[in-house]
């Protein structure tokens, strides 16, 4: 059990932030200052602060899937610039369509800003992420870009599905689990390989990786989809119950739902499918989920996958130290509270 912060998280952020301050340096004004914000490093008057980003663990991956082929980090930092670019635009968007003014205890962009900005500066990274991978001469370089495509695209997707199903009664775990591989699993995948691949290494190491990753990216995802109903406000800076009052079709309520008995998951369809749910209604639902199993699946399913992560690893002619960190990195993940 990893009981704390796996020292690549920090090696991984002093490596690539000057190299992501460097690129977000091309931005018009206009654009940095809503980006200095939201990455923590400004306040809401442009004052330079550390307030610091989220954990890092995409960056850490990219630096990870480097040294597990035997290439130095420094081979993965434009990957892990990229990474962070392209995930910061989904959070940027995300805090729009979720309608949240809060995220790590300070006003979104859009809450700051205005919802125009935040879309735009969203934007505005994604292209920016393209253009730091494809300035990499060679196939390494254009291979890396066009596998962040393919998962930012799967992203979206996911992100989609996960917007459609708010208004949907009944959603299948098998959707529910489609919609968080795309929402999650596909960027987690890439983070765990692009290293790899701009070191050029053999295929099979290659997938294997992003193997590791994409179970990696549910193990995640469905922590967040725990912490987001049980999580403590103080600790994820959102406010408790919060993905119920959204109608978010989350793991443990689509768990619960699929198995529940059946007087407990009418009361709960009745709940999901009405208005705005008051405070009561809001805590009964969360009663419900857990009665009918909602949480521990949703643990279980996480356990399982993060067994399945460490297992895409075993085998491979890995670097045993960056093994290890992966190994590490794949518990913190899954034993987070925040």
């Amino acid at each position: 059990m990893i009981t704390t912060t796996p020292a690549v998280l920090s090696r991984a952020r002093e490596e690539v932030e000057p190299a992501l301050r460097g690129a977000v340096a091309r931005l018009v004004p206009e654009l940095r200052a809503p980006v200095h914000y939201h990455l923590g490093w400004a306040d809401a008057n442009g004052s330079p602060v550390q307030n610091g980003g989220g954990k890092g663990v995409r960056p850490a991956l990219a630096l990870l899937s480097a040294e597990a082929v035997g290439a130095p980090s420094t081979v993965a930092v434009p990957g892990a610039v990229a990474l962070e670019l392209v995930h910061n635009f989904s959070l940027l968007h995300d805090d729009v369509i979720d309608d949240d003014r809060e995220r790590r205890h300070r006003p979104t962009v859009w809450a700051l800003f205005g919802i125009g900005d935040a879309i735009i500066t969203g934007d505005a990274l994604f292209a920016l992420a393209l253009e730091v991978l494809l300035e990499n001469d060679g196939v390494a370089g254009a291979r890396a870009a066009s596998s962040l495509v393919t998962s930012t695209s799967s992203m979206i997707a996911g992100q989609a599905l996960d917007m459609a199903f708010e208004s949907r009664l009944a959603v299948s775990l098998d959707e529910c689990i489609t919609m968080e591989d795309g929402k999650t699993g596909a960027l987690l995948a890439c983070a765990a390989s692009i290293g790899a691949r701009l070191a050029g290494a053999a295929h099979p190491l290659v997938a294997a990786l992003e193997t590791y990753g994409r179970h990696l990216g549910l193990a995640f995802q469905a922590v967040d989809d725990l912490l987001g109903i049980w999580g403590s406000p103080e600790v994820t800076g959102k406010s408790v119950h919060s993905d119920l009052r959204q109608r978010k079709k989350a793991l443990p309520l689509v768990f619960a739902l699929e198995r529940g008995p059946s007087a407990a998951t009418d009361e709960l369809r009745a709940l999901c499918a009405n208005g705005t749910l008051t405070e009561h209604q809001v805590e009964r639902a969360a009663e419900l989920v857990q009665a009918c199993g909602g949480r521990e699946c949703t643990e279980r399913f996480a356990e399982v996958h993060l067994e399945a992560a460490l297992g895409a690893l075993d085998g491979r002619e890995f670097e045993p130290g960056a093994h290890a960190e992966l190994v590490d990195l794949a518990h913190f993940v899954v034993e987070r509270q925040a």
